[in-house]
């Protein structure tokens, strides 16, 4: 990076009034000291990263190191990504001579001076909160349009008489709302700039509770959620620190593909970001459930109960007695006995986990009977852990699983399930047997997520148990070698005998070098959870997210109106029912991503479905009418639109025959949810069916629009 030796701005021909240096000679020189302060701190953060990785570490002080570097490294990329365009805007407080200009991070330069104000920062909350209507002290703002790290335009606002000698160029409202409606790309557009008054307050929000962020189509809920994700993790650090971090789960692949880029040009990447099939493995390749039936019969069952007593199932204390005769004695295996130690497993344990517990306990119970003072109770203990007939009755009682596979017991073997859920009648039973267990749906990924929870990983238990086996065999070893030691000593002071010390002991068992457990990066506990398009989420879906949230902090945004199989109740009455009792709900009505002409059709078809649907306001005009063709036309339309626009994305809703084009999507209602397109073209609408359902996916293709939209029919 180069020190500034021309000008930032480059505002062409039709804007040449705005580069009169009276307007934009602060900015050069605030922008000067920016960029050759960001030289020299890049040179100093790469220095010290050369640092960290030279120095050598172990245990903890290796774990902060590498904490460290991954801090420093996500710096050093959100710096090569970015040069001067960090910063947003600037703002001038009523009765303070000096702009502050706002940034993607904080900056000062070497003398202490602020250059930039992290813009999530308590003192840039009027950069985006102050309207004029509540100015929040400011006399005058002005916003920047960055294109190739020159600022090609921007918008001043004055909130006070005085705010015009700050050498501004006063915009209406126009030239911001212009704004909204420039071409799309296969990413969501960076819009930190220009966050408006209503969604900077919910992303300030605090974390605690539950918040709920319900607005219509265009309202700016999803780019709420990903801001906020990033403004907690600045705001509130114990949310990292020891808590977990952040969750963030959207809808579909596609979704996450276009937001993909939002948090790391925030300088955020510690967030994780999924989608529900994400949460287990089998997601990935889980098709459609082909019966509504099936499907609806499966979100109607409590899972996390079902489970449990298909698990408990196999925790079965054996009811006879079982004598075995020991070199040191007679010990008996009693049904009191084995209920004893079934019962000391611990409830929070999962099954795979407590059957070493249960093991153990039974273990202790035997030696206990053996009453000799000088018992070699390490010797015996493993005599006992051998003996063939006492494990295999164990093994069959408190058997290890698969959690996967009492899954799929459930749906092919009727009296089980019968077993498992006693609420079912024999013809709801039925219904959910199937000839392919395996053959995993969506609807099944609810319980085999509560499965791998009350079960365990049966992979992960069986190394854990495999790495017990080898310590205690090298304990073992350790143990005779040590006897073989001592009883070789024939000095005085027999200085062998200290190797029977516990401190030796301890000294010589060491964990440092045993494997440890890779955790599953998505099971949690996370400090809070983001949801996007939360209206869709089933209570088995709700309380798979629940599972991995202890703290109840989530930010849930959605739209009722946009629910496909309905949304009749409040959301404090929905988010009741799976167990989120702390709620509070903020609305965005401000339409700014959709044409009024757009929404204007869009309206009345949501309407149809669902009359009280809450349809937000539109406060931008397209200047194109929705248009109507004949599906043949389908081809020309988008050849016509690909020749006169240079850059944006279209996408063809609705037409499993279209193969796509480029610059061209081809989506379903569903996959399509979330995203948004300069044209957008709906192959057949009226054809897609009646009802609720029908009429959501409608209005939610229609109003993916931010230009135009074409309905064939």
């Amino acid at each position: 990076m180069t020190p500034l030796t021309t000008t930032v701005f480059d505002l062409g021909s039709r804007r040449a009034a705005k580069a009169d240096p009276r307007l934009v000679a602060r900015d050069e020189t605030q922008f000067a000291a920016i960029a050759a302060t960001l030289q020299e701190d890049a040179a100093r953060l790469a220095r010290r990263l050369d640092e960290l990785r030279l120095i050598p570490a172990e245990g903890q002080t290796a774990v902060e190191r590498d904490s460290d570097i991954r801090r420093l490294a996500a710096q050093q990329r959100l710096m090569q990504r970015f040069g001067i365009d960090l910063c947003l805007g600037r703002m001038v407080a009523a009765g303070d001579p000096e702009a502050a200009y706002i940034g993607r991070i904080g900056l000062t330069d070497r003398d202490g001076r602020r250059l930039l104000v992290d813009w999530r920062a308590p003192a840039a909350e009027p950069f985006f909160g102050a309207t004029h209507a509540n100015p929040m002290g400011l006399v005058s703002r002005r916003r920047y349009r960055w294109t190739g790290r020159r600022v090609s335009d921007y918008w001043d606002e004055v909130f006070a008489p005085e705010g015009f000698a700050e050498g501004v160029s006063p915009d209406d409202d126009s030239a911001f709302i212009a704004s909204l409606g420039t071409s799309r790309s296969s990413r969501m557009r960076d819009v930190l700039s220009t966050i408006q008054a209503d969604q900077d307050a919910i992303i300030r929000a605090g974390s605690p509770g539950a918040l709920v962020v319900d607005g219509g189509p265009g309202t700016g809920k999803t780019v709420v959620a990903l801001h906020r994700a990033a403004y907690l993790l600045y705001a509130e650090p114990h949310l990292t620190r020891g808590g977990g971090g952040v969750l963030f789960v959207g809808p579909t692949d596609a979704y996450l593909a276009y937001v993909d880029d939002v948090l790391p040009s925030l300088g955020e990447e510690s967030v994780r970001i999924c989608t529900l099939r994400d949460l287990v493995p089998e997601g990935a390749a889980a098709g459609t459930e082909p019966d509504p039936r099936v499907a609806r019969l499966k979100e109607s069952i409590d899972v996390v109960a079902a489970v449990d007593r298909a698990t408990r199932y196999y925790e079965d204390p054996p009811r006879r007695r079982l004598a075995i005769e020991t070199p040191w004695g007679v010990v008996v295996a009693g049904p009191d006995d084995w209920a004893e130690a079934f019962g000391s497993a611990d409830p929070a344990a999962s099954h795979d986990d407590a059957r070493d517990q249960v093991w153990n306990a039974l273990l202790e119970l035997l030696l206990d009977q053996l009453d000799d003072e000088d018992l070699p109770r390490a010797q015996v203990r493993r005599w006992l852990a051998r003996e063939e007939e006492l494990a295999g009755t164990f093994r069959r009682a408190w058997p290890l699983l698969d959690p996967v596979a009492v899954v799929a017991d459930l749906w092919t073997v009727p009296e089980y399930l019968r077993y498992c859920v006693p609420s079912l009648s024999a013809d709801e039973v039925a219904l959910l047997q199937r000839a392919d267990a395996r053959a995993w749906t969506t609807s099944d990924l609810p319980w085999l997520d509560a499965a791998r929870q009350r079960i365990g990983d049966p992979e992960a238990s069986r190394r854990q148990r495999q790495n017990e086996a080898a310590r205690a065999a090298e304990r073992e070893l350790r143990e005779r070698v040590t006897e073989d030691l001592i009883a070789a000593d024939d000095s005085d002071l027999k200085l062998m005998s200290i190797l029977r010390g516990q401190d030796a002991r301890n000294s010589l068992d060491d964990d440092a070098e045993t494997p440890r457990l890779d955790p599953d990066a998505l099971a949690g506990p996370f400090a809070h959870v983001i949801v996007d398009e939360a209206q869709e989420l089933t209570d088995a879906e709700w309380r798979m997210l629940l599972r991995r949230c202890p703290s109840r902090s989530f930010t849930i945004v959605g739209d009722r109106a946009q629910a496909r199989h309905g949304f009749p109740e409040s959301w404090e009455a929905r988010l009741a029912r799976v167990g989120l009792a702390s709620v509070r709900v903020a609305g965005l009505t401000i339409n700014y991503r959709t044409p009024a002409e757009v929404m204007a059709e869009a309206a009345p078809v949501i309407r149809a479905a669902l009359p009280d649907a809450n349809v937000p306001t539109s406060i931008r005009e397209g200047g194109r009418p929705v248009r109507h063709a004949a599906i043949a036309d389908r081809d020309a339309i988008l050849a016509t639109w690909l020749a006169e626009h240079p850059e944006g994305v279209a996408c063809v809703i609705g037409d499993p025959a279209f193969a796509g084009m480029p610059r061209v999507r081809a989506l379903t209602p569903v996959t399509a949810k979330g995203l948004e397109f300069d044209l957008v073209v709906l192959v057949a609408p009226d054809t897609w069916g009646a009802g609720v359902e029908a009429g959501v996916d409608r209005y939610v293709a229609m109003t993916r629009a931010t230009s135009e939209l074409v309905l064939l029919s």
